[in-house]
């Protein structure tokens, strides 16, 4: 099967999505299939080597920028948009993001989602030559349905169908501004009718998106997200020194305020003697404000030389990064639609504790391999990371269970297998 993957780049660091976009193209080659993954907005940013099939930019983000503000700017000599498409002047252009106004934010995602109505149309149409270019697909894929702009013209112009896969965006456009919030899911409930199947990663986000896009019978498919479960090692923490994980990206959102207080209450209590704090993930210049806030709380606290600070590690320093924690946990304080970050550290035998909601209770269902607590709420982590590192007879249990739960159904071959089963249905090519 000949497979286009449309995936969004981030320019400077690392994304679950990306890792997750990575993992299933790579295993969709694996099984013989002639997959495609084509960037978007920005240069990608994953961990590890993926390979010299990797295409370049097709469109760049500071293009689109400047094409939703000049509907003319398209008719540019093609020298030009070249040269704004250079990976250094997009990755300095990724550095600026966070000084977007909310606003713009706005304009950007619902001038991409109004597809041809939209101001952006003129440079998104190169991209629909582009693919029209490259001979016939069997199907596109999206890796987010902030692309779904695109659905109607590849489905009715080139007569591909397309499946669109589903991550998180309900956490970005719920914090648009109106009247874009209420515009921009309006364009998406449109741009759903043209699109053949929408996978999601988890049952609980498959449940909500199925609402919130208004969805036909059958048209959500769940398929978890998977990663290469043979490249991580089995954690050996040293019993005398326990070491509390963490990593994401480092930001209020991911509940990184809410390990750090849970933090300062376990070292208070004096119950875990020695207890360290290892917070790993990507960091951008939007986020060292924030992050300086946090090590100025720790340091009142008398706490900095327990606490290990690892942004933007590559694929071999993560690994070791698990490799010497106790426990885990990202207390994400919004609706995770799936956590990769859960499945690597079952893969790594970490034991997690997680809040309960979003996709948590049922990863943690899956992979028997942590608990969970009350969201949003740093005395109730502090009280599960507490009675998780005091119970070493449950911690081995959760580690034996969770890495053969993770190999199983968790793997990128797995992913890619029932991925497969997905586009096969959608292209009616399926028994």
């Amino acid at each position: 099967m000949r497979i286009l993957h449309l995936t969004p780049g981030t320019g400077n660091f690392h994304c679950g999505s990306c890792l997750r976009d990575h993992a299933l193209i790579k295993a969709l080659r694996v099984r013989g299939h002639d997959a495609l993954m084509a960037p978007l907005y920005l240069p990608l940013v994953t961990d590890r080597e993926f390979g010299a099939q990797e295409l370049p930019v097709q469109i760049g983000g500071i293009s689109l920028f400047l094409q939703q503000k000049f509907t003319w700017f398209h008719k540019l000599p093609k020298f030009v948009h070249r040269w704004l498409n250079e990976p250094d002047k997009l990755r300095k252009a990724a550095k600026r993001m966070g000084m977007t106004s909310a606003k713009s934010l706005g304009e950007m995602a619902l001038g991409s989602l109004l597809g041809t109505e939209g101001r952006q149309w003129g440079e998104w149409q190169k991209l629909i030559e582009w693919i029209r270019s490259q001979g016939k697909f069997d199907v596109v894929s999206f890796s987010n349905s902030l692309l779904s702009g695109l659905a109607p013209t590849i489905a009715k112009e080139l007569g591909i169908p397309v499946v669109c896969s589903l991550q998180g965006e309900d956490s970005f456009l719920d914090t648009l501004p109106d009247p874009y919030r209420q515009q921009c899911w309006e364009a998406m409930r449109t741009n759903a009718r043209s699109i053949r199947c929408f996978i999601a990663p988890s049952q609980f986000y498959a449940d909500l998106m199925r609402k919130r896009l208004e969805t036909g019978e059958g048209q959500m498919k769940v398929i978890p997200n998977g990663i290469d479960t043979a490249s991580f090692t089995t954690s050996s923490p040293d019993p005398n020194w326990p070491i509390i994980g963490y990593f994401a990206r480092m930001i209020h959102g991911k509940g990184l305020t809410t390990l750090v207080d849970a933090f300062i209450d376990l070292a208070k209590r004096g119950t875990v003697p020695r207890v360290k704090l290892r917070i790993g993930g990507a960091k951008t210049p939007v986020d060292e404000k924030y992050v300086a806030g946090l090590q100025q709380k720790l340091a009142a606290a008398g706490l900095t030389n327990r606490v290990e600070w690892l942004p933007n590690l590559d694929f071999k320093d993560k690994v070791h990064f698990f490799h010497d924690l106790s426990v885990f946990s990202v207390p994400a304080t919004y609706g995770e639609a799936f956590g990769l970050y859960v499945i690597e550290a079952a893969a790594s035998g970490v034991p997690v504790v997680q809040p309960d909601h979003g996709a948590f209770p049922e990863l943690i269902a899956a992979t028997e391999g942590g608990v969970l607590c009350k969201p949003d709420d740093a005395n109730a982590l502090a009280d599960a990371l507490e009675s998780l590192l005091g119970d070493d007879e449950l911690r081995e249990k959760m580690t034996k269970t969770a890495i053969t739960k993770v190999r199983q159904e968790f793997s990128a071959t797995r992913m890619a297998e029932r991925f497969e089963a997905v586009l096969l249905e959608a292209t009616g090519s399926a028994a």
